[in-house]
């Protein structure tokens, strides 16, 4: 291989690393980082501000990604049956709207004013909170139980088995994994595989 060819490979080498960051990938069981994020609504959100919940479904969203949309409805869904018992929804939206343009801030305001949502939806500007939390995918799920003053990862992966038709999932891991927490159980599906799109990561 000539100079030409190796400085060609490490220019490509580079340009693949900057579009697919290295992911620390929390895993079950794992203490999670707090974090500050802008809300639809103008506030500044952060795990610490659930003193009262027993523990989040945390869902990596976007506006754009057709199983995203695909599962909104059950997203919403999730929400209303599960808030009430100590585990809200909290959406973060990490895509880059540069290569994304459906997925601003704008938008995200005018889709969770749209279809009513009743829980937070964050913007992830920088990706930290993405890159920190390992996620790949759009809806990523990480269902987090609270112990003490801190967050533990207790399940990561996907809401169900069945993207196309909720009715059809007849495994519903996310709902599994939280009643299990209800009844202080543990989880028999901790982990499984986040189906979706790729999380639209910056150049930089």
């Amino acid at each position: 291989m000539n100079k030409f060819q190796t400085g060609i490979l490490l220019i490509l080498l580079s340009v693949f690393i900057a579009a697919k960051p290295v992911m620390p990938n929390y895993s079950v069981g794992d203490t999670v980082s707090d974090f500050h994020l802008k809300n639809v609504d103008g506030k500044m959100i952060s795990l610490a501000d659930f003193e009262s919940a027993k523990g989040i479904i945390l869902i990596f969203d976007c506006n754009t990604c057709p199983y995203s949309r695909s599962y909104n409805q059950r997203i919403i869904d999730l929400n209303k049956k599960y808030a009430t018992k100590g585990f809200p929804v909290v959406a973060i939206n990490s895509n880059d709207p540069l290569s994304s343009p459906g997925d601003s801030f704008e938008e995200m305001v005018r889709i969770a004013k749209e279809k009513k949502y009743d829980f937070p939806y964050l913007i992830d500007e920088g990706q930290q909170v993405a890159k920190s939390f390992g996620a790949t995918n759009t809806p990523h799920v990480f269902v987090l139980k609270k112990e003490g003053d801190n967050f533990k990862v207790a399940y990561i992966g996907a809401i169900d088995n069945n993207v196309r038709d909720a009715s059809q999932a007849d495994k519903k891991y996310v709902e599994d994994a939280v009643e299990a927490l209800i009844a202080g159980k543990s989880i028999t599906t901790s982990k499984t595989k986040a189906v979706g799109c790729g999380i639209k990561w910056k150049n930089v």
